[in-house]
């Protein structure tokens, strides 16, 4: 078989897992949503459900595991754990979240932005932010975009389909990944592996699920980055020039489309991913100095070698670099334009946060559980290895970029800022876990050249392990879970059947609005605090929840006053006024919450250093402002819709 032939084969095999990923997920989430199940937060039964059937996953991860090591075809191999790994995150988040049709945190914290995205997606493909109108998008759209076309497939709102996207695309991704592992170390190293990070994934980056997509892929996307950079060459003898004879091409194209992917999806990670590429390269380069300068050859040719491997290091760098930019340019156009033509930008506060993890260092392999000995045994073996196996090293040099980029956004809060390390937590539990399995796999090594024929003993305690750590992901993620079943949906319905929050007057509210403007959502500009109403409905806001998530061309601080000064105007014409002169298109309708002193907004403004990072202040209106045959005034439970005619 030729090598194109070969390669062709083996993209082709990726693209089908992820189908079989996304097809797994699809059904099993119609099967458990087709039984009423009762609430998480007052039964036990999904749990011991979503147990049962990670036991099954794991096992056939087992089966496959044997079939390979007893001569299977692979096909048969990859066919079985493609679909365990999609089937053991579909049961892991979908049996708990079963009876309801948010997803973790609901429409709670960062999740009601990440919904007021996908709702926002969903309504049209335009790319376009997801709070203000007429602005292109400042976060990465990509898994957005991606998610409102399976809405529109599905025919569902954006908010309900969330959950099923999160889990169907985080399913897709376990899939390719695993297949990914068993084609650079072979199934008995890969599946382990795979599963693993999967279940670390899982616990850890699924309240986020792109992060959580990245996390499964980019890790051992680090492998083949890595031997891109080098070229095709053995580890012991360091990097090759050549950069037409000697790159393998496949490596680095492979690897300029995923970080490309990335950031299509998520800034920070991309960021991560490209600094951990610059530090290969860098070490590569130093690597190709100390080789070349150790030969017993002229000091003419000794110079010539090393300029031909480090400009063919750098040349792949660049070409990675390239072929990324082009394609994270899909989602980043209109942005950048809009930057580069002077638009006004002011307010964005993205990197305003430090939570106390954000201030130290993650050490988790000093944690005593099983997670913690598996990440130090990963470190151990890191530390031991990285010179001898190319896996080690890339590993090794993520796990270095991961802690001096902790470093340098601790650094930064002395300039008033941070570069948000820890959410970088995931992968960096995703990267010791991988390595902490390829020491285990040493151990087992040892232990059967040591005390004989031990594998059935080994492999039995590493399937109680991954049982043990799966069952543990339902408690873990326990708050996350219950924020789902105390939330109000977009249906005005709480899942745990209690009563419902004042967002269950959200659909009247809608049909009102929709009835007195006589437009669609999505041609009305809404100026309100209750940021669910814009996660379930694809009006514009006229601001945004905080500045944290602002779009920096909205000016979020100027709107901000902008509000405070309309709050002041004592007759509807001068509120009339100001609204008009506002450089921004004005909202034509408001909806406030009813007080006694009026009518009122609970705004929010960025207080970092302090943690937490947002103070909320009220604004109120004066109810006589909109006593005018110009504004139609109605009170729907504790809210006051105002519709300016």
């Amino acid at each position: 078989m030729s090598t194109a032939v070969r390669r062709a084969r083996d993209v082709g095999a990726l693209v089908a897992a992820a189908l079989l990923g996304a097809l797994v997920a699809f059904v099993g989430l119609k099967v458990v949503g087709g039984v009423d199940w009762p609430a998480f937060n007052s039964s036990n039964v999904t749990r011991a459900l979503t147990t049962v059937g990670q036991v099954f996953a794991v096992a056939v991860l087992v089966i496959a595991v044997l079939l390979d090591r007893y001569g299977k075809p692979r096909w048969l191999t990859g066919l079985l754990s493609a679909a365990a790994s999609a089937g053991l995150v579909t049961v892991t988040l979908g049996m708990p979240l079963g009876a309801t049709k948010l997803y973790l945190f609901g429409l709670s914290v960062d999740q009601q932005f990440r919904t007021e995205y996908l709702t926002r997606m969903t309504s049209s493909p335009r790319l376009a932010d997801m709070t203000y109108l007429d602005l292109p998008p400042y976060y990465p759209a990509g898994w957005f975009w991606w998610g409102g076309r399976f809405a529109n497939v599905e025919g569902l709102p954006g908010w309900e389909a969330y959950k099923p996207w999160a889990i169907i695309s985080m399913a897709a991704a376990a899939a390719v990944a695993v297949l990914l592992w068993t084609r650079m170390v072979g199934a008995l190293r890969g599946i382990p592996i795979a599963l693993v990070i999967t279940l670390v994934t899982v616990m850890w980056a699924s309240p986020e699920p792109y992060a959580a997509v990245l996390v499964m892929l980019g890790v051992p996307m680090l492998i083949p980055m890595l031997y891109g950079l080098r070229g095709r060459s053995r580890l012991a003898d360091g990097p090759v020039g050549g950069l037409r004879t000697g790159t393998s091409w496949p490596a680095v194209i492979g690897t300029g489309v995923f970080l490309g992917i990335s950031a299509t999806c998520y800034t920070l990670y991309t960021g991560l991913f490209a600094l951990s590429a610059i530090i290969m390269a860098l070490y590569l380069c130093v690597v190709a100095w100390r080789q070349a300068g150790n030969k017993a050859v002229p000091s003419a040719t000794v110079a010539r070698r090393r300029r031909g491997v480090i400009v063919a290091v750098l040349g792949r760098l660049v070409a990675m670099g390239v072929i990324s930019g082009l394609i994270a340019l899909l989602v980043w156009a209109p942005y950048l334009w809009a930057r580069a033509t002077s638009e006004p930008a002011s307010g964005g506060t993205a990197e305003h946060y430090l939570p106390d993890r954000g201030a130290v260092l993650p050490l988790p392999f000093f944690n005593v559980s099983l997670f913690g000995l598996v990440t130090l045994i990963g470190l151990i073996w890191l530390l031991l290895r990285f010179r001898q196996r190319t896996v080690a090293l890339a590993l090794f040099i993520t796990v270095v970029t991961i802690y001096l980029f902790c470093l340098l956004s601790m650094l930064r809060t002395a300039g008033g800022s941070t570069l948000l390390s820890f959410r970088l937590d995931p992968l960096l539990y995703g990267t010791l876990s991988a390595a902490g399995v390829l020491g285990i796999a040493d151990l087992s090594r040892w232990a059967v050249g040591k005390f004989g024929d031990v594998r059935f003993a080994i492999g039995a305690i590493a399937t109680v392990s991954a049982i043990a750590l799966a069952q543990g992901i339902p408690g873990h993620l326990s708050g996350e879970i219950t924020t789902a079943y105390t939330d109000t949906d977009g249906r005005g319905d709480r899942a745990d059947q209690r009563p419902a929050g004042a967002e269950s007057y959200y659909p009247e509210i809608h049909r009102l609005i929709r009835t007195q403007t006589g437009r669609p959502a999505d041609q009305n500009v809404v100026l309100t605090a209750d940021y669910g109403f814009l996660s379930i409905y694809p009006y514009w806001g006229f601001q945004g929840l905080t500045s944290h998530y602002a779009n920096p061309l909205a000016e979020f601080d100027k709107r901000a006053a902008a509000i405070e000064r309309w709050a002041q105007s004592e007759t509807p014409d001068q509120l009339i006024r100001r609204l008009d002169r506002a450089p921004w298109t004005p909202p034509n309708v408001f909806l406030f919450r009813y007080a006694a002193d009026g009518y009122t907004l609970r705004l929010a403004e960025d207080v970092y250093p302090n943690d937490p990072n947002v103070k909320r202040y009220t604004v109120t209106f004066d109810p006589a402002v909109f006593a005018d045959p110009r504004f139609e005034v109605t009170e729907v439970g504790p809210f006051v819709v105002v519709v300016r005619r």
